[in-house]
């Protein structure tokens, strides 16, 4: 059996990590989400109106792109990237709001709610929503809500209420935290719609089932470009969703290695960066097992890097066992890195990405000098509208690059 269809098992666990930590009240929701999912999952109905949105409103499939200035600046391997830039509404994530607002239309939901970091969730779950005729409530941490101004004025035009979260780090785990609190009080007419594949079960299958076209359309893209399968794909990782997205595509393929770049931030010192896979161990968080980054006192520490949506002390629990198994590599690129990236691919391929995905970039030219003759395609999740302001005031123009 392939690895997808026997990975999660049926509790939810890939390998040791996973499963469903929930308090009392929120186990019957979960559980009706479980058999909807199950139910729709398999509906030919369902697929082909997913089918229809992602072709006629998404805009997929998106391309993937041969990077020919960078590839020649860094020497070696030829890189490409596959365009989630190009989804509608700029970045990967809408690929699961639209199939978890289709979940939340079939269980009679009036109302979809979630966390967001750097916005690009809330963007796509405010799009889903205003598709479905569904209201819409997005918690997002303070810090985040005035790194990504375009992004909660893009979420508030789509009609989506904004909750600030001002405790705490005021970022990506404080806004799950209080996002979770307010859909217990309203989980009998809402979904929570989780934005990666983290969480109770069932979300990291869900997530991943739903990213998995990201895979599927760029191994078949791939090689109709070039006759072969890449050497090497690369995503950066918070949560992980847009490299499950990715790594889904070429899980079962040998030649293929899997490589995830997660946020070192400033320095590898606990709170200056986000790099959960480096420096974690195995914890619980958010009802789920997968590996945290800890402080002293053995509570999800404080993080940093300068992308928003990697902001997160824990990971998702299937790049947990991808990693402890040894199918899939895990790096990291810094600040400083992702900053370049994000100033090369500007100048030298007029294609502003997102912080986040400059991570994976920042990988792809590094590895390229190392590779001569081999292929790196990564995973470019997200366009950087969202972030030039934030880049262009901290950092300037890349007057250097």
């Amino acid at each position: 059996m392939s690895y997808l269809k026997s990975t999660p098992n049926r509790d939810g666990f890939f390998g040791e990590y996973g499963g469903a930590m929930l308090p009392p009240p929120l186990e019957p929701h979960f559980k009706e989400i479980c058999e909807a999912y199950d139910r729709i999952s398999k509906s030919a109905d369902f697929i082909a109106e997913l089918r229809q949105i992602r072709k006629h409103f998404q805009g997929r499939p998106t391309p993937i792109s041969y990077l020919k200035n960078l590839s020649d600046m860094c020497g070696g391997a030829q890189i490409y990237a596959k365009r989630e830039d190009l989804n509608h509404t700029g970045a990967h994530k809408l690929n699961h709001c639209m199939g978890e607002g289709l979940l939340a239309k079939f269980m009679g939901k009036t109302k979809l709610m979630a966390e967001t970091g750097a916005g690009q969730h809330g963007v796509a779950l405010a799009t889903a929503a205003a598709y479905f005729g569904l209201e819409c409530e997005i918690h997002m941490g303070e810090i985040d809500i005035a790194k990504e101004a375009p992004n909660v004025t893009r979420m508030k035009l789509l009609g989506a209420t904004v909750v600030p979260v001002g405790f705490g780090g005021r970022s990506l785990k404080e806004a799950v935290d209080s996002a979770f609190g307010s859909y217990i009080e309203q989980a009998d007419t809402a979904l929570f719609a989780i934005g990666s594949v983290v969480g109770p079960h069932p979300f990291p299958l869900i997530v991943r089932d739903f990213q998995h076209i990201v895979g599927v359309e760029a191994r078949e893209q791939f090689f109709d470009m070039t006759g072969d399968l890449p050497d090497m794909v690369a995503a950066c990782v918070g949560g992980g969703s847009n490299a499950m997205g990715l790594f889904s595509g070429f899980i079962d393929d040998e030649s293929v290695s899997l490589h995830g770049v997660e946020a070192m931030g400033t320095s590898s010192k606990l709170g200056e960066h986000a790099a959960t896979i480096t420096f974690g161990e195995d914890g619980d968080i958010h009802g789920f097992r997968t590996m945290v980054l800890k402080d002293e006192n053995g509570d999800p520490a404080p993080v940093h890097t300068v992308a928003s949506g990697l902001d997160y002390p824990g990971v998702g629990p299937e790049h947990a066992h991808l990693y402890r198994t040894g199918k899939a590599n895990y790096t990291s690129a810094n600040d400083k890195e992702a900053l370049n990236a994000f100033y090369k691919l500007s100048r030298h391929e007029g294609i502003i990405p997102a912080l986040e995905s400059a991570h994976a970039v920042a990988f792809a030219m590094r590895e390229a000098p190392k590779n001569p003759g081999k292929s790196i395609l990564i995973n470019l999740s997200g366009r950087g509208d969202k972030d030039i302001d934030y880049v262009t005031e901290t950092f300037g123009f890349g007057d250097d690059q």
